[in-house]
């Protein structure tokens, strides 16, 4: 009789829920309509390709398909774990990503406390449309502005270093060099419109937290450490929680477009190694077994950023 009760009570207790998720879906129904189209776009681009994910096991062959290509178990892992040049590229790719975190990641930060501190709302304007307008440039283009600018022959930098009776720098071939090109690129290509959620979080901090460290005699330097950072602490945990989650990947355009066989040593990384034995060698089983190594390091990065984040700080991802 009291197990009936029990098995009554939490049915009830469940239809009164499915009631309520039925209430709210009815009273924001456009709202859910809006977030439509990006549900229908992360299904068909980011979830149903994961069918393809079985080629990991697999000797795929194009004549038979997917499912009748042979099952090989892990074997792609095996030689992927055996293979010198793999353990090479994965220490290109975490430093690569390392060197990000540091010097490219703060960069979007400085420069909005940058604009946020400008108090002409004109000269504010113009700074942030010169900063924003390299990220609407694909990196096709910007890289061609970076190897020209470098250049030993054409080059305004080598051109500079011969002001100065300095001998011209083949940049581009140099393993030396290439890191900092990239990073040194990165920042300037991105900090712009990176800059524009930091602003947006900096909006949102009350006025009278200024005003009143103000009247308490607080100068600038205090009222950033205070106020301003503490305002958008919870944005930088969030953002550094994502980009946490791609340490094992790094842009693939970027590198294609700066990269040659004379810095394969510290430029090659994962993206582009997937590409030119997959797409190039048609190695697709081996590649496939790469990205699903990738994706399974990046879940346990970001849910271990996100453990940390939830144990000291008030924010996380979920």
């Amino acid at each position: 009789m009291r197990a009936s009760i029990q098995t009554t009570a939490g049915l009830k207790k469940r239809t009164g829920k499915l009631s309520a998720c039925f209430i709210a879906l009815n009273k924001y129904k456009y709202l859910y309509m809006l977030l439509l189209p990006g549900f229908v776009w992360y299904f068909i681009y980011k979830y149903l390709p994961m069918y393809g994910l079985i080629i990991a096991f697999k000797d795929f062959n194009f004549s038979k398909g997917i499912w009748n290509s042979p099952w090989v178990g892990l074997k792609h892992f095996e030689f992927l774990f055996s293979y010198p040049d793999f353990y090479r590229i994965v220490k290109n790719t975490i430093l690569m990503n390392l060197y990000e975190l540091i010097f490219s990641f703060p960069a979007p930060i400085l420069l909005a406390l940058l604009l946020n501190e400008i108090k002409s709302m004109a000269f504010k304007r113009s700074i942030q449309t010169v900063v924003y307008f390299p990220h609407f440039l694909s990196w096709v283009v910007f890289g061609g502005i970076v190897i020209q600018m470098l250049s030993p022959n054409d080059g305004w930098v080598n051109h500079l270093r011969g002001w100065f009776g300095l001998e011209p720098i083949h940049y581009m071939v140099m393993s030396d060099y290439f890191r900092p090109i990239v990073i040194l690129s990165l920042i300037l290509k991105e900090s712009g419109w990176g800059a524009i959620i930091y602003l947006a979080a900096l909006s949102g901090i009350d006025p009278e937290q200024y005003e009143a460290a103000t009247i308490d005699g607080a100068t600038r330097w205090q009222k950033l450490i205070y106020i301003t950072l503490p305002g958008i602490r919870n944005t930088i945990v969030l953002l550094f929680i994502l980009k946490i989650g791609t340490m094992l990947d790094f842009g693939f355009e970027q590198i294609y477009v700066l990269y040659n066989p004379s810095v394969y040593d510290v430029g090659d990384v994962l993206s582009t190694y997937i590409y030119r034995i997959g797409l190039q060698d048609a190695r697709f089983s081996l590649t496939t077994a790469i990205g699903l190594f990738q994706s399974a390091i990046g879940f346990i990065l970001i849910w271990t950023a996100n453990r940390i984040a939830r144990r000291y700080s008030d924010n996380a991802l979920w």
